[in-house]
């Protein structure tokens, strides 16, 4: 669909090889509209036509034969596409709760640069019509429960059914549907062999807890300055000689938002401050790294041939095992246990601002009569969320299954790690702005805040009433302004 003139959305080109996380979230989120390469979309075709050549000479994996522990059985000639149906019919039994749009929209263009890649020998029409949903604003109705890393077959089945016609769009349909493709010999599998859902989950929650982690940096820099905390643990020749990248990074950036030297004086009063501030750049780095390697697994995966079999332009065929999304899994799981450290770190600076022998404020930060509770409530509140993230980090990939007679005895539970991702995200957010609702308090409290962007934008943004209160409200104001912290 040509885009009408004067048009300025934004584009994300789908070429098979260029898509980064960014892009998947744009287009997952509606602000950019995909293009398509003409050269990718013409190596779709020469796979397309060479995967004909090769059915025409022998038998190919899911198109004359059947699937998983049917691999030996034979598929005749003339019931290839019948064959395909059934695949795509049978496959399509997802379960649960269906995803969010933006979650399905992400495996949509995922999926439509992996075809562009070649190699899968899927009709081209295909991809024009995974496009065509991501500008429409259409999806399929995918269910919660199908993969597990070895392929979202389930979800590609239910997308296949609803690409052909056989199941809904949803979305706002006015603006019309991706005409219907006629499914030939080979489509079904070489759609199904991905794991698009995954990825494209994976990619939302990447970019999400990447914003979060930076984010970290401003709120860990204010319960600092709340605290009178000592910049010496942030010194740069002290990481110079510990030379861990992402603690170096975190360290430097607490520097820089607090607008203190690279070789900061010890502080008044106290030696050593509690591990919440003297380790923060120890236990916050591995994170930042952590969703540094995410992001390089998810742009190698998203870019790359994973179908099975393999469709070479030289005219042979790869039966392969690149779909076990065991990386995928891993950096999923690092992530989640880095993300849980540099967490409990968060709800002990909380902690610690509620103390007086430390902070020299009010016994948690109230006003008014003795009895008053303050920001008391907020260390629960933390501590629940912080519960969730401890369930997400228990690592997806230690799981195990036997599958379709034992062909397949391992899986890398890729797909369980990417949705304990997700929910880390959420329970990490708000972890940060409970934390961040109290470290403005105790700055308004503070004798010399200082007068740093992050403090005045925070404090600009968070009510400045200290009665004993309800503070759900500044909890959701503080979380919605994490993102802006995050660019500071």
């Amino acid at each position: 669909m040509p885009p009408p003139p004067g048009d300025t959305v934004p584009r994300v080109v789908l070429d098979g090889s260029g898509l980064d996380v960014g892009g998947v979230v744009r287009l997952a989120d509606g602000t950019a509209q995909p293009v398509v390469s003409p050269e990718a979309m013409e190596r779709a075709r020469r796979s397309w036509r060479v995967a004909q050549r090769l059915a025409a000479t022998g038998r190919l994996y899911g198109r004359g034969t059947g699937v998983g522990a049917h691999r030996s059985v034979t598929v005749a000639a003339h019931d290839e596409a019948g064959h395909g149906l059934r695949v795509l019919r049978s496959h399509a039994g997802g379960a649960g709760a269906l995803l969010p749009a933006r979650e399905v929209r992400a495996m949509l263009a995922v999926r439509a640069n992996q075809l562009l890649a070649g190699g899968s020998g899927i009709q081209p029409a295909f991809v024009g019509a995974l496009t065509e949903a991501l500008r429409l604003g259409v999806h399929p109705a995918v269910n919660e429960y199908g993969g597990i890393g070895t392929g979202d077959l389930t979800a590609l089945a239910q997308t296949g059914l609803t690409l052909i016609g056989e199941r809904p769009w949803l979305g706002d349909v006015a603006d019309g549907l991706p005409a219907p493709v006629t499914p030939g010999p080979g489509d079904a599998l070489a759609l199904l062999s991905s794991n698009a859902l995954a990825l494209g989950r994976s990619a939302l929650a990447c970019h999400e807890l990447t914003v979060l982690l930076r984010a970290t940096h401003a709120v860990a820099a204010l319960s600092l300055a709340a605290a009178s905390g000592s910049l010496e643990a942030y010194a740069a020749p002290v990481h110079a000689l510990r030379p861990y990248p992402g603690a170096a990074r975190a360290a430097a950036e607490v520097r820089r938002l607090l607008a203190a030297p690279d070789r900061p004086g010890p502080a008044p009063g106290r030696i050593q401050d509690p591990y919440g501030f003297r380790a923060f750049p120890q236990v916050h780095g591995p994170a930042l790294e952590a969703a540094e390697r995410l992001c390089g697994v998810l742009e190698v995966e998203i870019n790359c041939l994973s179908e099975n079999p393999l469709i070479g332009e030289d005219g042979t065929a790869h039966h392969h095992g690149g779909f076990f999304a065991a990386p995928l899994g891993l950096a999923l799981d690092g992530l989640c246990l880095a993300l849980l450290g540099t967490a409990r770190l968060s709800v002990a600076r909380l902690t610690a601002l509620g103390r007086p022998d430390l902070t020299g404020l009010p016994a948690f930060l109230a006003s008014g009569p003795a009895s008053s509770s303050g920001t008391m409530i907020l260390e629960y509140t933390a501590n629940s969320a912080l519960a969730e993230l401890r369930a997400c980090a228990a690592p997806a990939s230690a799981g195990h299954a036997v599958l379709s007679h034992g062909l397949e005895e391992a899986a890398s539970f890729a797909s369980q790690a990417a949705r304990q991702a997700l929910r880390a995200a959420d329970a990490c957010r708000t972890v940060l702005a409970c934390e961040l609702v109290v470290a403005v308090r105790a700055l308004r409290l503070h004798p010399a805040p200082p007068d740093v962007p992050a403090f005045t934008s925070a404090a600009a943004a968070l009510p400045d009433d200290t009665e004993d209160r309800p503070l759900t409200a500044d909890v959701t104001a503080a979380a919605e302004l994490l993102a802006r912290l995050a660019e500071l």
